[in-house]
């Protein structure tokens, strides 16, 4: 299976983030596409830089005001100070209800604040060309679907499936499932499914899509209701407008075992068999493993073989895009066990 890999993700590099209110090294660092990539080298998998520019695909799935900051957030803090290049931002004021999110503040770290779900998203220098990297491997993997490949894989960080249209969180900058599913819309695709498959909800392409009938939305995760995102992923959100119908959610207990997992991917594979989708986009989370330090699902590295081989049933042309996967020595071997079951 040809895989699309941007070399700049090793610019985005932040040293720490907030998780459960305490300042800790990141869980998402550039040493996981490494292992990624490392054992894709050793199974000889074919490896390319994107080919596609996606900005014009982004303007569509993200606001202008929203990717204006995003592309010069670093260079905007740097200005600020002499000290702050060695300095990560971070938001500390939020627009919850009745604040209003129209007016973009002068302030920065209020602007940051404006564009951000959680504290838990570090910047760094490269993160812009690090997410735009991952933006323009995912419009070059459905460019190859729409040239009449199969399957092609995305070895992306950072992951993308927390991003929404005007704000980052989970990691997530840019969303490149959407970018995706967009770009095999552009190509000629009538219908289009995201199967997610991460440990946790995907709210940012369910809140892409939501009021749209043209793509499917399957997320696979753990039950909001105890597990991030929090605030977006239960069983009743099932689309609006013209995408009523068009948005499944399938919650999980934390600790959910394999078996209990299998049965409910077999239902978001029913739903996108009856949407009679022309290409699948699945936002390949590996954080469903045993052994992921920040989730708590209990899949093996060899249930990610039976994985692979239930995408591959669904007989659809699929780009599949890495999402999260904490634990990063085994990440490899799990991205690659599901793209060779997949075949």
């Amino acid at each position: 299976m040809i895989t699309f890999h941007s070399g700049a993700h090793e610019g985005h590099a932040p040293a720490s983030e907030y998780f459960r209110g305490e300042l800790v090294p990141c869980f998402e660092k550039p040493a996981r596409a490494q292992y990624v990539l490392d054992e894709l080298k050793a199974r000889g998998h074919d490896i390319r830089e994107p080919v596609v520019d996606s900005s014009g695909v982004l303007a569509r799935v993200h606001s202008p005001r929203y990717l204006a900051f995003l592309e010069s957030a670093w260079s905007q803090w740097i200005a600020l100070g002499a000290g702050n290049g060695d300095v990560q931002p971070f938001p500390s004021v939020w627009p919850v209800r009745t604040l209003r999110d129209d007016v973009e503040p002068v302030n920065f770290i209020a602007r940051l604040g404006l564009y951000s779900m959680d504290n838990g998203t570090p910047l760094s220098a490269g993160s812009w060309a690090a997410a735009k990297g991952g933006a323009d491997s995912a419009a070059s993997a459905a460019q190859l679907i729409a040239n009449g490949a199969r399957s092609a894989f995305c070895a992306t960080r950072p992951p993308g499936h927390h991003a929404g249209a005007d704000f980052m969180g989970g990691y997530c900058f840019l969303n490149n499932a959407a970018v995706a599913a967009q770009s095999l819309l552009d190509s000629g695709c009538k219908r289009v499914a995201v199967l997610d498959v991460d440990y946790h909800h995907g709210n940012g392409t369910q809140s892409i899509f939501y009021e749209r009938s043209d793509v499917l939305v399957v997320n696979l995760h753990g039950d909001p209701m105890t597990e991030y995102p929090f605030y977006l992923g239960h069983a009743d959100e099932t689309g609006a407008g013209q995408g009523a119908g068009f948005n499944l959610n399938l919650p999980l207990a934390a600790g959910t075992d394999a078996r209990r997992w299998f049965e409910a991917l077999e239902v978001g594979c029913a739903r996108v068999q009856a949407h009679r989708a022309d290409a699948l986009v699945v936002s390949l989370g590996l954080d469903t493993f045993e052994g992921d330090p920040i989730s708590k699902f209990t899949l093996a590295s060899s249930d990610y073989l039976r994985l692979g081989e239930r995408l591959q049933g669904l007989g659809l042309p699929t780009v599949l895009v890495l999402e999260g996967g904490y634990a990063a020595a085994e990440l490899g071997v799990n991205a690659c066990n599901v793209l060779e079951a997949f075949g």
